[in-house]
């Protein structure tokens, strides 16, 4: 029997993730997401899926991140009606990104409507939306929750079990068996890879005994300082900016990036290495998000259990942490006059409310804009990342004056000596192919290299729509 594996996003790029298994019985998609980065360009590919939808009989959603889930409801509208398997907490998340996603591009798309043709070009606006809530709301009935561990049929001869990825909350990597004939070929899709000692998070758990694995390579050349090192750098980021009269002001994801920003701010408060100053997460969907990080306790890891569900405390609240969801609440940090930390998303600066503060920041050097993600290509956070002398946000010009501090210790993506140390618990001579998604070629070639040095044998990185027989 004919299994085949390919993608059609985060094929040598970072977002966009689709990748298909398929076999004479099924077409098995894995992963939805969005492109993201030149508006008009992602616009383009966002809109027009390179596939029929009613071909694909199943979906597999790993995680809740808008790269990975972002385009389920254009997937439908184009025909798709098969079921949605994820587990538990990432649907609850995926409802959430979705909502926020529909509301942005309608309200983009309203803005947009009221502009001329040649302004819209000139500002990257998008006339239509590539969604509404609507689709969102009718997209929702097809998901299946799935717990970590539990084997479930997704198609004629091929079952799906979930292990804990350690990325974001409900984050997994899927395990699909494959009946062919008498054997059974396992395929590992990874999704997003998280971290060893990440808090909140579980580590990733090792799926058992693949004879392929489908690899995210987002820091296949890179390297990570310690997860706690971020911690006391975060904290002296926060009180040197405080020293100068100045505001950290935090793109972040909405769901993980903020809840964690959230928990080591606790931790630190707790030990007296802040200085007293506000803190404000601005962000509608990072607040409902931190609600649903509350209602999965299952999710957390030992240290997370112990510091906090045994004295019944809340790790995402305390004392000086203001949650903000009111636009007026919001328009009123730009006359906050003192330091302040803010944390707002989107988390690549792409859009939301984290625009309109690094407009109101980033031209006065007491400020900092603290960069604690990965930032995509033609992003406004990697033009920041990169510190460009200007910026164009809302179509204004505005000079980079703040401080630009990236920590790159707080990624969720494991960097390649992570990723070796991963598949150290597998043998070369029984996972016969690795192939590499999710990352830009530097990386994927440096990854190669890792492992390959390793003993894995046959590791390909894969290209937008090259089909590949397994």
């Amino acid at each position: 029997m004919s299994i085949e594996l390919y993608s059609w996003g985060a094929a040598e790029e970072v977002t966009g993730s689709k990748h298909f298994l398929e076999t004479p019985s099924a077409r098995v998609q894995i992963d939805c997401g969005v492109f993201q980065g030149r508006r008009q360009e992602a616009h383009e590919r966002n809109v027009r899926l390179p596939y029929e939808a009613r071909d694909v009989s199943a979906c597999i959603l790993t995680h809740g991140h808008l790269d990975h889930c972002g385009n389920l409801p254009t997937l439908r509208r184009q025909g798709f009606q098969g079921p949605i398997y994820a587990t538990p907490a990432t649907i609850d998340i995926t409802r959430l990104v979705l909502q926020d996603s529909a509301h942005i591009q309608e309200s983009d798309a309203k803005y947009a409507q009221k502009l001329s043709r040649k302004q819209r070009r000139a500002r990257g606006f998008i006339a239509d939306p590539l969604y509404t809530a609507e689709d969102v709301e009718a997209t929702m009935p097809q998901f299946r929750p799935l717990r970590y561990g539990e084997r479930h049929p997704v198609g004629p001869g091929i079952h799906l079990t979930f292990y804990d990825a350690g990325h974001i909350l409900g984050s997994a990597m899927a395990l699909i068996e494959v009946e062919e004939g008498k054997r059974t070929r396992r395929v590992v899709f990874g999704g997003d890879m998280g971290r060893r000692n990440l808090p909140i998070l579980r580590d990733p758990q090792m799926p058992p005994d693949p004879h392929v694995f489908v690899c995210e390579s987002t820091y296949g050349d890179r390297l990570h300082d310690e997860i706690q090192k971020a911690r006391q750098e975060l904290g002296e980021v926060v009180r040197q900016t405080s020293e100068r009269g100045g505001k950290v002001v935090i793109p972040a994801f909405a769901i993980g990036r903020t809840q964690e920003l959230i928990f080591f701010l606790h931790l630190l408060s707790e030990e007296g290495a802040l200085p007293a100053i506000p803190i404000f997460v601005d962000s509608p969907m990072a607040v409902t998000a931190t609600g649903i990080f509350r209602a999965h306790p299952e999710c957390y890891d030992e240290e997370t259990r112990k510091a906090f569900g045994d004295h019944q405390e809340n790790p995402f609240g305390f004392e000086r942490l203001r949650l903000i969801r009111d636009a007026e609440e919001s328009k009123k940090l730009n006359g906050l006059n003192g330091p302040a930390i803010i944390i707002s998303s989107s988390g690549m600066a792409e859009g939301g409310r984290i625009l309109h503060h690094l407009m109101n920041t980033i031209e006065d050097p007491r400020n900092t804009v603290l960069i604690v993600g990965v930032m995509a290509q033609h992003t406004l956070g990697r033009r920041l990342a990169d510190r460009n002398e200007t910026v164009k946000i809302f179509g204004q010009e505005f000079r980079l004056r703040a401080r630009v501090k990236i920590l790159n210790a707080f990624s969720a993506h494991a960097d390649y000596s992570e990723i070796r140390a991963f598949f150290a618990g597998y043998d070369p001579r029984t996972l016969e192919e690795v192939f590499l998604v999710h990352g830009e070629p530097p990386a994927q070639e440096n990854l190669a290299t890792v492992l390959g040095e390793a003993g894995f044998r046959s590791i390909t990185p894969v290209r937008y729509g090259e089909r590949y027989r397994i």
